[in-house]
């Protein structure tokens, strides 16, 4: 529904409660306007009688008595006929107080509707409903126009197969339309094509083996162990193959292999893009087997960031054991995008701590804490480990966005002082 057809319809609401309200107003005219026009009828009647009368007394037909007791009759039935009529029109009461009420109808009939619409309506909620369809109807189309460009691309590569890079976005494409068997298929390609470097081959291998762990819903299948051995006979320490090994032994209960795995990716991609979610697997994988793992050595801090000083209110001390989970996130000020921009996993036992985030904590390529100008922050005590946020974990957050800039100094202290409840 458009604004313009809601307000249209509005209006026809409105008018149809006016009538409610004028339309007795003018029946009382229109009985009025009536009660005139028998008034009318009876005196022309009237007078058409009398001159019947007078015409037949000059004639000879009635005697003077006649006439007179005649005249008397119609004059007394004339009086019975014309005399209430004549009072409802000429002393018809609050003829001027129903036109003082039809005017102040039309002006606060539709002005209070408004308003008390404005005050009780659900405006905001039909906007909201409204923009969700819109964006809904405009993700469909993007979807479609993708899938169209995407097919005309693996058209032009089958017939002219040695354009890696675009063997490389056509894998990308499917992946964003989570047509992973397509992607795999297209990384496979992408492979195939490439003759002098065997790191870039491996990188190949090593996607579609994450598009076909994908395309079996997370399953350590042939098809993606047989990638894995493709990428890996290429280059041993290819990422994404790492990655899936690690996963597949934590899923085990392996969490030894799996720190094996995952810390060989931290050692040998160093700028990993989704380095902080990878040493949050190891740490988690770390308290499985009951371990205090390691403080890894902190990478010099560069590029823009904020630092933030965190503390733990004084009524909570003592109320939090040392090995609770520590979690520092970094969101965007955008509404409609809360996904952390950058993430640090500490302990209690580490506060009071000043903590450097910038986009070596970041989850995700597409959202860098670079990429902003502020963020708001959270710090988090969680009981079980987990980053989502449970009854009883102990939080805290700042009121208003820290800045994002190359400046090492701390920006703002934030203080752990509430505990979450159900």
């Amino acid at each position: 529904m458009t604004d313009t057809l809601f307000w249209i319809l509005a209006a026809a609401l409105i008018c149809l409660a006016l009538a409610f309200v004028i339309w007795p107003l003018f029946s009382h005219r229109a009985d009025a306007r009536a009660q005139l026009d028998l008034r009318n009828q009876n005196l022309m009647a009237y007078r058409s009688r009398m001159k019947e009368l007078d015409n037949e007394y000059q004639a000879g037909i009635l005697d003077e008595e006649n006439y007179r007791q005649l005249r008397e009759e119609l004059a007394g039935s004339m009086l019975d006929d014309v005399p209430d009529a004549d009072k409802g029109i000429v002393n018809k009461p609050g003829r001027r107080s129903a036109v003082v009420i039809t005017l102040v109808s039309l002006a606060i009939v539709p002005a209070a509707a408004v308003y008390l619409y404005q005050q009780w309506g659900a405006m905001e909620e039909v906007a909201q409903y409204r923009a969700m369809q819109e964006m809904t109807a405009a993700e469909g189309d993007r979807a479609e126009q993708m899938a169209a460009l995407t097919a005309q691309l693996r058209a032009r590569l089958e017939d002219k197969p040695q354009n890696t890079e675009g063997w490389a976005m056509l894998g990308r494409s499917y992946m964003r339309l989570e047509q992973f068997a397509d992607a795999a298929w297209a990384f496979e390609q992408l492979a195939s094509q490439i003759d002098d470097d065997n790191q870039a081959r491996a990188t190949a291998w090593g996607l579609s083996a994450q598009a076909l762990f994908f395309n079996s819903q997370g399953e350590m299948s042939e098809e993606v162990r047989g990638a894995i051995e493709n990428a890996r006979a290429l280059n041993p320490d290819e990422v994404n193959a790492l990655g899936l090994l690690g996963i597949s032994a934590f899923s085990a209960g392996n969490y030894q292999q799996a720190i094996r795995f995952w810390e060989r990716i931290v050692e040998v991609a160093p700028d990993h893009p989704q380095l902080a979610s990878i040493r949050n697997g190891i740490s988690e994988a770390y308290q499985r087997l009951g371990q205090e793992p390691p403080q890894p050595e902190t990478a010099q801090a560069s590029g823009p960031g904020v630092t933030v000083r965190v503390e733990l209110s004084s009524a909570f001390a003592g109320q939090v054991p040392d090995d609770t989970t520590l979690f520092l996130f970094a969101r965007s000020t955008d509404r409609q995008n809360r996904v952390p921009l950058a993430v640090a996993r500490l302990t209690a036992a580490d506060l009071p701590v000043d903590v450097r985030l910038d986009d070596r904590f970041t989850m995700s390529p597409d959202n860098r804490l670079s990429d902003v100008s502020e963020v708001a922050l959270v710090a988090r005590l969680s009981r079980s480990g987990n980053a989502m946020a449970q009854a009883g974990d102990w939080q805290g957050e700042l009121d208003e966005p820290v800045a994002v800039s190359e400046s090492q100094d701390v920006a703002a202290t934030l203080v752990i002082d509430q505990q979450l409840r159900n």
